[in-house]
C-alpha cells in the first residue's frame, strides 16, 4: 500500500499538439509532486536508534530498527529515539542549604541508556521526552532535597563525595517503578559555586587545616624520633645491665670456686696433721711400753 501511494506508475503522455497550456503546467508539475512524494516516503533510522511512528497524533505500535523504511508522507510522523548509552547533561541547578545559602551546581551529567524492548512504553506514557521527566526535572529535585536537609558544610565539603552515588540511587529508583526502560549507569556532579565571601573563607580554612597537618606530620616524626631514641636507650641499657650481671655472676661462681678450693685444702692440712699426731702419739706409745 505504501508503495502504491509513493511509486504508482505515471499516465501515459497525450501528443504534444492536443495540449493545451493547462495540461503542460500540470506535466511540468507532476514530476516535482512525484519527487517530493518519494523523499516523503523514504526515511533513516540511523545505528544507535529506533523508529517510532505517529497517524493522526496515535502512537503506532511499530517499532524500526537502523536502516531504510517507508512511510506515508503527510500522514504519518516520525522520530528517532536514542537505545545506545547517551549523556544528558542538567546544568545551572540552583539550591538553598538548610542554613539558607543559595549555590548553584554547574553540571550534572547523567550517563544512561533506554531498553530497546520497552522504547514503545516509554514514549507512549512519556513522549520522546522521558528524560525531562525522570532526568533533567528529577535531577533538579533530588540535588533540592539534598540541599534542604544539609548545611553548607556538609553539601560542599562532608557528603560532597556521595553525592553522585546517592542521585544516581535515587533516580535509578524511581525509574524501575515507574519509566523501568530506564537504565542509570552512572552520575556526575561538579563542584557545587557558592559565594565569594564564603568560599575564600573555605580556602583559608583549607590553608590553615593544611599547615596543621603540616605540624602534626613533623611533631608525629619528631615523637617516631624520640621513640626511637628511647628504644636504643633502653637496649643499650638493658645490655650494660645483663652484661653486669653476667660478669657478677661470673665472679661469685669463682669466688664460690675459691672457697671450695680452699676448704678442701683446709680438710686435707688438717688430715694430715692429725695423721701425723696420730703417728707421733703411736709413736710414743710403743716406746713407753718398751721401757716398761
Amino acid at each position: 500500500e505504501i508503495f502504491a501511494v509513493c511509486f504508482s506508475s505515471p499516465h501515459s503522455v497525450p501528443n504534444a499538439e492536443s495540449l493545451n497550456v493547462g495540461t503542460m503546467i500540470a506535466l511540468l508539475i507532476l514530476p516535482v509532486l512525484a519527487a517530493l512524494i518519494a523523499f516523503g516516503c523514504v526515511h533513516t533510522v540511523h545505528e544507535g536508534h529506533v523508529g517510532v511512528y505517529w497517524r493522526g497524533g496515535a502512537l503506532l505500535s511499530e517499532v524500526t530498527s537502523p536502516g531504510f523504511h517507508f512511510k506515508i508522507p503527510v500522514l504519518t510522523a516520525m522520530a528517532e529515539i536514542q537505545v545506545s548509552v547517551q549523556t544528558d547533561a542538567v546544568t545551572q541547578i540552583p539550591c538553598g542549604t538548610s542554613g539558607g545559602v543559595l549555590i548553584h551546581f554547574g553540571k550534572v551529567e547523567v550517563v544512561n541508556r533506554l531498553a530497546q524492548d520497552l522504547v514503545h512504553d516509554t514514549i507512549k506514557n512519556y513522549t520522546v521526552d522521558y528524560d525531562k521527566t525522570w532526568i533533567f526535572d528529577k535531577i533538579h529535585h533530588e540535588i533540592n532535597q539534598f540541599c534542604s536537609s544539609h548545611t553548607l558544610q556538609e553539601v560542599y565539603i562532608d557528603l560532597f563525595d556521595t553525592l553522585d552515588e546517592s542521585l544516581a540511587m535515587a533516580l535509578q529508583r524511581d525509574a524501575s517503578v515507574w519509566a523501568p526502560g530506564i537504565e542509570i549507569i552512572a552520575v556526575r556532579v561538579t563542584k557545587p559555586r557558592i559565594p565569594e565571601q564564603i568560599r575564600r573563607n573555605y580556602e583559608t580554612m583549607e590553608a590553615e587545616k593544611t599547615k596543621l597537618l603540616i605540624a602534626e606530620q613533623v611533631q608525629k616524626v619528631v615523637e617516631k624520633e624520640a621513640e626511637t631514641e628511647r628504644k636504643r636507650s633502653t637496649i643499650e641499657a638493658q645490655m650494660r645491665a645483663d652484661v653486669s650481671k653476667i660478669t657478677m655472676e661470673r665472679r661469685i661462681l669463682e669466688k664460690q670456686a675459691d672457697q671450695t678450693i680452699a676448704a678442701i685444702t683446709d680438710t686435707m692440712h688438717i688430715n694430715t696433721e692429725k695423721a701425723r699426731a696420730d703417728a707421733q702419739f703411736y709413736q710414743a706409745t710403743k716406746e713407753a711400753d718398751s721401757n716398761a
